[in-house]
């Protein structure tokens, strides 16, 4: 998946504190993470045509990966600052976690707005490692929270394709290859290893992604649908392929 923020920045100081202590930035970004949820809510009502209790469970999602960040960023996160490369990676994950609605409502009269929503998620991709970088606040936090709102927004988008007959079952696959990667290194350590930066995979990111969001629009024709969930695959098969054969020959 797309890893846009780079960990080679210069880091910034950690505050020593007290055990049991969460540092003060850890507390803005769930502070920022709180306010999206009411985005999350207020675009699941409006923009998705869902009810209140559904946006609801869209929101407990959003938190609760939110809240997963946020421990990941209390662990390794070496900056004093959240930056707005993060509160950028969290508005992805926002927009990503709205499109959980139409999935629990079966709306299929939601489709164009999941497309707008998506594609907007898609275009800022890349504008938080550009923070990062600008900023100063590049961190393998902000790396790994990326590759996973990239990962769960390929999942989601997966999952309404199916649920509202976009494609056939086949398109969930194209939603799971980095959970079905890491699940694979909970068997296989030597497959969650680093991986050396390559375009090939960052493109087929940008592929999944961008073929997910045109299975959304209502205006795709069927066979055409088929046709580029065939291509997403091929491309993330190459990607994934090369990826462990490179690990494999280096598993020692």
């Amino acid at each position: 998946m797309l890893q846009t923020n780079s960990s080679s920045c210069a880091r910034g100081p950690r505050q020593m504190l007290p055990a049991g202590s969460l540092p003060p930035v850890v507390l803005r970004f769930v502070a920022l993470a709180v306010l999206g949820a009411v985005g999350v809510v207020i675009a699941s009502t409006r923009l998705m045509d869902g009810t209140i209790a559904q946006g609801g469970i869209a929101a407990a999602l959003y938190l609760g990966a939110a809240l997963v960040a946020a421990w990941g960023m209390s662990r390794t996160y070496p900056h004093a600052s959240v930056g707005l490369c993060n509160a950028v990676t969290l508005l992805r994950l926002a927009l990503a976690v709205t499109l959980v609605t139409p999935a629990i409502s079966g709306n299929s009269s939601a489709q164009w707005a999941i497309f707008w929503t998506a594609l907007l998620a898609l275009c800022l991709d890349g504008l938080d490692g550009w923070l990062a970088r600008r900023q100063g606040l590049c961190s393998r936090f902000g790396a790994r929270f990326d590759m996973e709102v990239d990962a769960a927004l390929g999942l989601i988008l997966a999952i309404n394709a199916f649920v509202l007959g976009a494609a056939g079952a086949v398109v969930l696959l194209l939603g799971l290859p980095r959970y079905v990667f890491g699940a694979a290194g909970l068997v296989l350590p030597w497959i969650v290893r680093p991986l050396p930066d390559r375009a090939g995979r960052k493109l087929a990111c940008v592929i999944q992604i961008a073929a997910l969001i045109a299975l959304q629009a209502p205006i795709l024709p069927q066979p055409l649908a088929g046709f580029v969930v065939a291509g997403a695959a091929m491309a993330l098969g190459c990607s994934f392929g090369r990826d462990i054969l490179w690990l494999w020959r280096r598993r020692g």
